[in-house]
């Protein structure tokens, strides 16, 4: 009947809730992301107009498998797809930024207004920024050996997974 008590109480009796539920949670979105190869997310964004790739771009950011670490090969790989420097932009924002399964927990733990607010606001602050990034005009400043590289340069492989293999990823 003490505070102590009820912190006890609430560990022993959450916890094992709470880490069932991460544990769901990362196995489903390591699932979700064996859908979604770099090569797929590159012929997804290229060629498309600025407005509409920006949008598409922060949205494949949320559900493919990169972080904030994978910068710079992912820009290497649009700009090689030919993707506008403010879509790449948006799509490099939103990859880090916008995550699954923290979307999922603030949704279980604060209520749908709260995961909502997280992810409007993520895609916002990425769509936003490669719109203006875009207009910035940048291309000019990028190094000639970047500028240089083409699509056939680089061998793509594509992995074709089977289920079993996707749900090993996921574990």
């Amino acid at each position: 009947a003490s505070r102590l008590g009820d912190a006890v109480q609430f560990f022993v009796y959450d916890t094992p809730k709470v880490m069932l539920l991460l544990t769901l949670i990362v196995f489903a979105v390591g699932v979700l992301r064996s859908f979604f190869t770099q090569e797929r997310t590159r012929r997804y964004l290229a060629g498309k107009h600025e407005s509409a790739g920006n949008v598409m771009a922060a949205l494949l950011g949320i559900v493919t498998p990169f972080c904030s670490c994978s910068a710079v090969p992912m820009f290497l790989g649009f700009v090689q797809a030919g993707a506008p420097l403010g879509v790449t932009f948006s799509f490099l924002i939103a990859a880090p930024m916008v995550n699954e399964i923290a979307l999922a927990l603030l949704y279980g733990l604060l209520g749908w207004k709260a995961a909502a607010l997280y992810l409007g606001a993520g895609l916002l602050i990425a769509m936003v920024s490669g719109w203006v990034i875009g207009r910035l005009k940048l291309e000019g400043w990028m190094e000639d050996w970047v500028r240089a590289l083409r699509a056939g340069e680089a061998v793509v492989f594509e992995q074709r997974l089977s289920w079993r293999d996707r749900l090993d990823q996921g574990r």
